[in-house]
């Protein structure tokens, strides 16, 4: 009967490697988004604050036709 023999530092060394690759995985799927995604919402975003813009009274002329006379 043989058993394995394992390298004990390089079986810490191998775990705290499988675990900062999980908490790396858990957060990508968490707070992560693709560049596409990305540039597709800052498009989007750029797009609303446009037509927001666009829409907007001017005030510098009066448009109720009041002259200050």
């Amino acid at each position: 009967m043989s058993a394995d023999i394992v390298n004990l530092r390089q079986a810490r060394k191998d775990k705290k490697r499988r675990d900062k690759d999980k908490a790396a995985e858990d957060n990508r799927r968490k707070f992560g988004r693709t560049k596409a995604e990305r540039e597709t919402a800052r498009r989007n975003r750029q797009d609303l604050e446009r037509q927001v813009e666009g829409h907007k009274l001017d005030k510098s002329h009066p448009s109720d036709g009041d002259d200050g006379a």
